[in-house]
C-alpha cells in the first residue's frame, strides 16, 4: 500500500467519523429536552449544514481519482467551500438573540449576509473562469491568480463575528463568550493556513470540533440553568404548600388551647408558645433561599410535634436520638416528613398509638437523618399532587448532592435523608 493510498484512507476515516459526529449532534440537539427553542434551532441548522458539508467533502474524495467525474468534483468543491461559511450568518443571528438584540437592521447580521453572498458570487464566477480556481482533467484543485479574492470573504465572515462577540462580551455570560470564541478561532486558524495551502480537511475538522465544543459548553450552561429553575420551582411549591397549612390542624390547635386555658392553664401557655414557635419557624423557612442549620429545622419539628401531642396526648409518642446536629439542610425538609407521618399515622382505622422515632448520625462522607414510625404506611402511587411535598424535598436534596429514600409498608414507614458534609 502506497503512502498516497494510506493518506486517502485516512481522509475517508476522518470524514466518516466527522459525519457520524455531526449526525449525533443533529439528533441530540433535536431531541434534548432542556435546550431552549432558539438554541435548538441554531444547533439543528448548524449540524444539518455541517452534515451537508461533510457529504460534499466525502463526495469530493470519492470522485478524486476518476477523471470522468470531474464535473461532480467541481460541484462538490463548490458546496464544500460554500456551506461551512453559511454557518456564520446563522451564528450572528444566535449571538444577537443571546444579547437580546433584534435581527432586523442589525449591522452585524447584514454585514454577514453581504459577505456570504459575496462568497457565493465568487464561487459562481469560479465555475466559468480559471482566474480564481479550477479543477484539472485529472481532478486536481488548482488556484488561480485571483484566489485571494475567495479567501477574503471567508476570513471576513469569521472576523466580523469575532469582533461582534468581543464587542458584546459584557452582554454574554462567561460560558457563552468562551463558547463563541471556541467556535470562531480554530476555523480562522485553518483559513489562514488555507491561504497558503489547500487544507479543506483541516477546515472541516476545525469547524466540527468548534461546533461540538460550543454545543457542549452551551448545553452544560443551559442544564445548570434548568436545574436552578427546577430548584426555584420546588422551593416555591414548598413555600406555597407550607403557607396552605391544614385548616383542621389550626382549628384543632386553637380548640386544644381553648380547653387547656380552663383545665391546665400552664400547659395551655406552653402549647401557645409551641404554636408560635412553629409559625415563626414556618415563615422563616419559607423566606429562606439557602440551607439552614439542622438545629433550626429540628426546633421547628419539635414545636410542630409538641402542638400535635397536645391534641393526641395518649396516642402520639415521639422519641429523639439526635447527637449530631452540626450540619445544614434545605429548609422545610424534616418537618414536612414528620407531618406526613402524623397525617398518615392518625388514620382512624389505625388502632395502635403512633410512635415516631427521629435519629441523626454521621458517616465518613455524609450526615444521615432517619424518621421512622409504626403507622399503617402509605402508597407512593396515586395522584401526583398527593406526594408533591415529598417530591420537592427529594429534588432540593438532590440539588445539593443529598438523597431521600422512603420505605413504607404495613409495618410502618422509614424515611432516610442523607446530606453531604460539605453543604454550606
Amino acid at each position: 500500500m502506497t503512502a498516497d493510498t494510506i493518506l486517502i484512507y485516512s481522509y475517508y476515516f476522518t470524514g466518516g467519523a466527522l459525519f457520524l459526529l455531526a449526525l449525533l449532534g443533529l439528533a441530540v440537539s433535536a431531541k434534548l429536552a432542556i435546550i431552549d427553542k432558539h438554541s435548538r434551532r441554531f444547533f439543528v441548522s448548524s449540524f444539518f449544514i455541517l452534515v451537508l458539508s461533510i457529504i460534499a467533502y466525502l463526495t469530493d474524495l470519492l470522485v478524486f481519482s476518476d477523471p470522468y467525474l470531474a464535473s461532480i468534483e467541481k460541484i462538490a468543491s463548490f458546496f464544500e467551500t460554500l456551506l461551512p461559511f453559511l454557518l456564520m450568518p446563522i451564528l450572528s443571528a444566535y449571538i444577537l438573540h443571546c444579547c437580546e438584540e433584534k435581527l432586523r437592521n442589525s449591522v452585524l447580521f447584514n454585514t454577514e449576509l453581504v459577505l456570504w453572498f459575496m462568497l457565493f458570487a465568487l464561487l459562481c464566477v469560479s465555475q466559468f473562469t480559471k482566474d480564481i480556481y479550477y479543477i484539472t482533467p485529472d481532478n486536481q484543485f488548482v488556484r488561480g491568480r485571483w484566489y485571494p479574492l475567495l479567501i477574503f470573504p471567508m476570513l471576513a465572515l469569521m472576523l466580523v463575528n469575532l469582533a461582534g462577540v468581543i464587542r458584546r462580551r459584557k452582554k454574554l455570560t462567561k460560558k457563552y463568550f468562551i463558547a463563541f470564541l471556541l467556535y470562531l478561532i480554530p476555523p480562522m486558524i485553518a483559513m489562514i493556513i488555507q491561504a497558503f495551502a489547500t487544507v479543506f480537511l483541516l477546515i472541516v475538522i476545525a469547524v466540527s470540533i468548534s461546533a461540538f465544543s460550543m454545543f457542549w459548553i452551551i448545553i452544560t450552561d443551559q442544564h445548570e440553568q434548568y436545574i436552578r429553575q427546577q430548584k426555584e420551582i420546588a422551593d416555591q411549591r414548598t413555600r406555597i404548600t407550607m403557607l396552605q397549612m391544614r385548616p383542621h390542624f389550626i382549628y384543632n390547635t386553637m380548640m386544644s388551647i381553648y380547653y387547656l386555658c380552663e383545665q391546665n392553664p400552664r400547659k395551655g401557655q406552653q402549647v401557645i408558645m409551641d404554636f408560635i414557635t412553629y409559625l415563626r419557624k414556618n415563615f422563616n423557612a419559607i423566606a429562606s433561599n439557602t440551607t439552614i442549620p439542622f438545629l433550626e429545622e429540628l426546633e421547628h419539628t419539635r414545636a410542630y410535634l409538641a402542638v400535635e401531642q397536645a391534641q393526641f396526648d395518649d396516642i402520639l409518642f415521639v422519641e429523639y436520638d439526635t447527637p449530631q446536629v452540626q450540619f445544614r439542610i434545605p429548609p422545610l425538609t424534616l418537618q414536612p416528613i414528620v407531618e406526613n407521618s402524623v397525617k398518615h399515622g392518625m388514620d382512624p382505622d389505625f388502632a395502635e398509638p403512633l410512635r415516631i422515632f427521629i435519629k441523626t448520625e454521621i458517616t465518613k462522607s455524609e450526615n444521615k437523618i432517619t424518621v421512622s414510625d409504626n403507622g399503617p404506611g402509605f402508597k407512593m402511587t396515586g395522584k401526583p399532587e398527593a406526594h408533591m411535598a415529598l417530591d420537592n424535598i427529594r429534588f432540593r436534596l438532590e440539588s445539593i448532592g443529598g438523597q431521600l429514600t422512603i420505605d413504607s409498608g404495613n409495618n410502618g414507614t422509614k424515611v432516610v435523608i442523607t446530606v453531604p458534609k460539605n453543604v454550606r
